[in-house]
């Protein structure tokens, strides 16, 4: 049997990093890469403890391996994804009146209404990209009207978004164009609140700007820091989300049928699509003490990966977990770990589900059936995100 080896930079895992998980979880549940100098946590109870414990696992130095986005100053380009208490419930507090259940419901007929001028385009023609054309348009256009990008500036921004999870063969760091492009969303956002500080609008981006919590307030590098966050975690996530759901319904036909023909397997392919190939496949964290766990010492001060897409394939949780089966049980898909748990279960999951919901329910009341072109996909190569580039399309219309 061949060495055990995972890198999370490697193009072999983002292809596929299944077999990998397997082995990690069956032979080094508290696996060690000398050379990149992280640990790695494949197993689900252990993903779950480590989520739930961020005085042992801490948050502070960013959730991502990149060196250029690690470190005491992560917060800056990740908000309160890379903070511990108090200052993550601080920053959480404040960004949360713009994701409460009833704002988040309010959203849905306008997410409809974008979710169908797509398709309406989309199907205006024999083909379509799927990602390029509908998955990639939708999260965007609604996180852009949350925080109030305007339309004309939306393609720019999601193309400098996709440049920031982008990462190069071989290359363990951010690459150049990656880092031009945190500069230019940088200048972007810096313009923009700016705009908004001197002419207010009802975005999310003037909401943080006023908002305050016993006359606390947020910096513009908080507000910067968030707005990072959202472009990343809010637009790329949703994205690769429907994508995947997309692909694996088609490269599993049994099921593609259950949601086409009976829309109420929406909601199971959603969540059995987060588990089976969730969107965020790993998640970074600080060991702040000496952890013991499976016979291994972490030394206080290494980094320690939280191997999600791992987690979730858990044959110790999860039936038959190699199987893309919509029909799993509530109690299996209740156990999921791809929004995280604890203090940083993903602000953002009910938006997502959301988003996803009301798209493949316009794709499926518009669809009969479809098939993807298997030589034009194209994979998203990101050490955080799993998920496709491009998925050309062809549909059978009702």
């Amino acid at each position: 049997m061949s060495t055990l080896t995972y890198s999370p930079y490697a193009y072999e895992i983002h292809e596929d990093p299944y077999p990998t998980y397997a082995r990690l979880r069956a032979e080094a549940p508290v696996y060690r890469n000398d050379d990149a100098g992280f640990w790695a946590l494949s197993r689900h109870d252990d993903v779950v403890e480590a989520f739930r414990d961020h005085l042992r696992y801490s948050s502070a130095h960013g959730v991502s391996l990149d060196p250029a986005a690690s470190g005491p100053h992560a917060h800056r380009t990740m908000s309160f994804l890379a903070m511990d208490p108090p200052m993550h419930g601080r920053m959480r507090g404040l960004v949360s009146r713009g994701f409460t259940p009833r704002r988040v419901a309010e959203l849905e007929p306008r997410i409809r209404q974008l979710a169908r001028a797509h398709l309406d385009a989309a199907l205006d023609r024999d083909s379509f990209d799927f990602i390029g054309d509908l998955a990639g348009k939708l999260p965007m256009d609604v996180i852009s009207e949350l925080i109030g990008v305007p339309p004309a500036d939306r393609d720019e921004v999601r193309r400098l978004s996709d440049l920031l999870v982008h990462r190069e063969e071989g290359m363990d760091d951010v690459p150049p164009a990656g880092v031009e492009a945190a500069f230019a969303l940088g200048a972007y956002y810096a313009d923009m609140l700016a705009e908004r500080r001197a002419h207010p609008t009802d975005d999310l981006t003037s909401a943080l700007l006023a908002a305050e919590i016993d006359g606390d307030r947020l910096t513009d590098d908080e507000i910067m820091g968030f707005l990072f966050l959202m472009v990343v975690a809010g637009n790329e996530t949703t994205t690769k989300l429907l994508g995947n759901a997309w692909y694996w319904a088609w490269a599993t036909p049994d099921e593609q049928a259950k949601p086409l023909v009976d829309p109420a397997y929406i909601p199971a392919w959603i969540e059995e699509t987060l588990r089976f190939d969730t969107s965020t496949q790993m998640l970074a964290r600080l060991a702040t003490t000496d952890i013991e766990l499976h016979d291994a010492v972490i030394p206080a001060g290494d980094r320690v990966v939280l191997v999600v897409g791992s987690a979730n394939r858990d044959e110790r949780v999860f039936s038959r977990p190699d199987v893309y089966d919509l029909d799993r049980s509530e109690r299996e898909l209740q156990q999921i770990a791809s929004f995280g748990f604890g203090r940083h279960f993903c602000l953002g999951a009910s938006l997502a589900r959301l988003e996803t919901r009301v798209c493949l329910e316009e794709l499926v009341r518009r669809v009969a059936g479809y098939d993807i072109e298997p030589a034009g996909i194209r994979r998203v190569h990101s050490v955080n995100v799993r998920g496709f580039a491009a998925l050309p399309t062809t549909v059978v219309t009702r």
